[in-house]
């Protein structure tokens, strides 16, 4: 019996063996389908602490992530511009009860995310907190100057001047060497560094022209914008030297106004002077007259 059971371990083991064996090869195959050299399980199971949790869809951008594909399917040569606005009409045309689905399933995940907020804060450090409130004010410095731009725009701002070299390059682009945009710049520098002194001047004063227009486009749009009354879209420096001006104006009308005052006080003294000097004068004459 002892052979037998010898033999019944020993092939026991090696059924142990051809399973372990089997597994190994199964999760080699399954490491080789993943992408990437240095993969790390534990990593991509686990998030990182330094990410903050995503804001949810809002109920309306919810039935545009919906719809969109839908209308898309339907309308493929329609431009995406013309999709969303179709799903915005839909989505005015829809009722309230129509529309709560997507509100609930907002409101749901918003509390949601209020609470991994919370969990997300409680765990940065003051450092953190420091560095993402320097973040997040220059991103809204960002998208003020982008609205503040765009809004310039919209009120017809002149067009700044552009350099003898832009000039050129905007001149020459279509035949530029190479078959990229760095690579026809790249190739219109190297021109622009040969070019001869006579040949750069040419350019060089078309700028200076440009920079007239700009100087006198400038000065009537800023005289407009005044007179809609639009100053904050003035420079600054244009509007420190209006600021500027209207304060040496108004010291001129006080200092001419003073001077008027005192040449006006000096009149009537000397004709009330005159006034009290002409009895005295009379009364002499008449006695000098009676002592003849």
């Amino acid at each position: 019996m002892a052979p037998f059971s010898l033999m019944a371990a020993s092939v026991s083991c090696l059924a142990k063996s051809f399973s372990i064996f089997s597994c190994t090869s199964a999760l080699a195959r399954c490491t080789t389908v993943l992408p990437g050299t240095n993969f790390n399980l534990v990593r991509c199971l686990t998030s990182p602490a330094s990410v903050p949790p995503k804001r949810p869809l809002n109920a309306y951008m919810r039935y545009v992530v919906l719809q969109k594909p839908v209308i898309a399917r339907q309308h493929p040569d329609v431009k995406i511009i013309e999709i969303i606005r179709k799903v915005a009409q839909q989505w005015r045309s829809m009722s309230p009860q129509q529309k709560q689905p997507f509100e609930e399933a907002y409101q749901r995940e918003m509390e949601q995310f209020q609470l991994d907020l919370k969990h997300y804060q409680a765990k940065l450090t003051p450092a953190e907190i420091q560095q993402q409130a320097l973040e997040r004010r220059q991103r809204l410095a960002k998208r003020k100057a982008t609205r503040k731009k765009r809004e310039l725009s919209s009120f017809g701002k002149p067009k700044r001047p552009r350099s003898p070299f832009n000039i050129f390059m905007s001149e020459h682009f279509v035949e530029a060497r190479g078959t990229t945009v760095m690579d026809k710049m790249n190739s219109l520098l190297e021109d622009w560094r040969n070019l001869f002194s006579h040949q750069r001047q040419v350019y060089t004063q078309l700028a200076e022209d440009d920079k007239i227009r700009y100087k006198n486009e400038m000065l009537s749009w800023e005289e407009h914008m005044v007179e809609i009354g639009r100053s904050d879209l003035i420079r600054e420096q244009s509007t420190k030297k209006a600021t500027a001006k209207t304060v040496e104006t108004t010291v001129d009308v006080k200092k001419k106004a003073k001077a008027k005052a005192v040449k006006a006080k000096g009149k009537s003294t000397a004709t009330g002077n005159m006034t009290k000097s002409s009895p005295k004068a009379k009364t002499v004459k008449v006695t000098a007259t009676k002592g003849k």
